[in-house]
């Protein structure tokens, strides 16, 4: 060890050398764009409510019922395919918990142009839409073709409104099943994709939807059993947070929720 320190002027031209590429790397990070976008709490909506002017759920063919409380699905807002994000722009981000940096190919999969992935996105909503209708008639057991549903909510796109379209059409046919509604006259907002089948999916984002939700007043957050260690990261105070797995599933906690018994828990 003595023998580095007697020859300090030749280690400190070394490492001075070596810290020109070093310097010179993040020069070039600080100007190119970096793969990565970055994301943030966005809107939400109440699926029982209206759309500008236009009910989000319209039922035809059965009666509906009048329904209290809110039912609110969550989004997020992110840079575009094609936006330049920097160093700095990662950096902030990083450090803020209103903010995630994500990669751009887990937001973006796709790749194309912008009008693409819209076009992309508008039509996984579409297909979620339909998988929701089928989801919330399998479950109270009505047969297709009887009820005719049309659901309008404009500017969002992806998959991840599946499961909140499905509990507001529960909702607007038969309530918590016992005359009640099924919010129990609560704001519940979460996210998750559907099948036909009821069973839930994971979905994105769901630490910054969790944000939306309470800054919208949700008491109550329905997460995708596999999401609730991220949905828990920085869960505002005063939210709570409940998993699901099935329609079936999502639709008894909120029963249970509402007659004060056990409800599941992340």
């Amino acid at each position: 060890m003595l023998t580095r320190l007697s020859r300090p002027r030749s280690r400190t031209r070394t490492l001075a050398l070596c810290a020109l590429p070093v310097l010179a790397l993040f020069g070039v990070a600080a100007f190119a764009p970096l793969p990565f976008t970055l994301a943030q709490p966005g809107t939400t909506a109440n699926v029982l409510g209206d759309d500008h002017g236009t009910p989000v759920i319209s039922i035809k063919g059965a009666p509906t019922r009048s329904t209290k409380g809110e039912l609110r699905m969550t989004t997020i807002v992110a840079t575009g395919p094609t936006a330049d994000v920097g160093i700095g722009d990662v950096v902030d981000s990083w450090f803020r918990t209103d903010r995630a940096v994500l990669p751009r190919n887990s937001v973006y999969p796709t790749g194309g142009s912008e009008k693409e992935i819209e076009k992309h996105n508008l039509e996984d909503m579409r297909k979620s839409q339909n998988s929701a209708v089928d989801a919330a008639l399998n479950y109270l057991g009505k047969p297709k073709g009887s009820v005719d549903v049309t659901l309008h909510l404009a500017d969002v796109g992806g998959p991840s409104a599946g499961l909140f379209f499905a509990l507001g059409i529960v909702d607007k046919l038969d309530g918590d099943g016992s005359g009640g509604d099924l919010t129990g006259g609560r704001t519940i907002a979460g996210t998750g994709t559907i099948q036909a089948n009821g069973a839930v999916g994971a979905v994105g984002g769901v630490s910054l939807k969790t944000q939306a939700a309470h800054r919208d007043g949700a008491t109550v957050f329905l997460v995708p059993k596999a999401e609730c260690r991220e949905a828990g990261a920085e869960l505002p105070k005063g939210l709570r947070l409940i998993p699901v797995t099935t329609l079936k599933s999502a639709v008894s906690s909120l029963q249970a929720l509402k007659q004060g018994r056990t409800v599941p828990s992340c």
